[in-house]
């Protein structure tokens, strides 16, 4: 993560606020609410790439996360107001990553940095697709990071 990324890689920004149930009882955001706050990002991304809700409940194609790896940066508390950054990172034949960045605006703090893999599954068999071929656009550009 830091390099400069392709402006025609997918790419989303939402905003979430920190709320009660995202923290402890020191008012700092759980280790869990982030990766609540990435799947928000995520769905957004699955959306500007083909994959949105209604889209993928009609074809009964759906991405499933294989992995995370999340690095914490800082901690956010209750009230804090924080922007969730997700980006196409790198397409495979079968698999797929999504990079995030987790930012506090008021003062420019990385509060964390993540990367899923994921890959296309059909339901109800759960078989393993390849990815779209408009995605094969997307491979090209595969060194990008945000």
């Amino acid at each position: 993560m830091g390099r400069m990324i392709s402006s025609d890689i997918p790419r989303i920004k939402t905003e979430v606020q920190v709320m009660f149930f995202d923290t402890d009882c020191a008012a700092v955001v759980h280790n869990i609410a982030y990766l609540r706050f990435i799947e928000i990002a995520r769905t957004l991304l699955a959306e500007q790439l083909g994959m949105g809700l209604t889209q993928m409940a009609d074809a009964q194609k759906y991405p499933v996360v294989v992995r995370t790896e999340i690095d914490y940066r800082r901690a956010a508390k209750l009230g804090d107001r924080l922007v969730i950054e997700g980006w196409l990172d790198r397409v495979e034949r079968v698999r797929f990553w999504c990079a995030f960045r987790i930012v506090r605006p008021a003062d420019e703090a990385v509060i964390a940095e993540s990367r899923q893999m994921l890959a296309v599954i059909e339901m109800p068999s759960a078989k393993l697709l390849r990815l779209p071929e408009e995605w094969d656009k997307y491979r090209s550009s595969n060194a990008v990071a945000g």
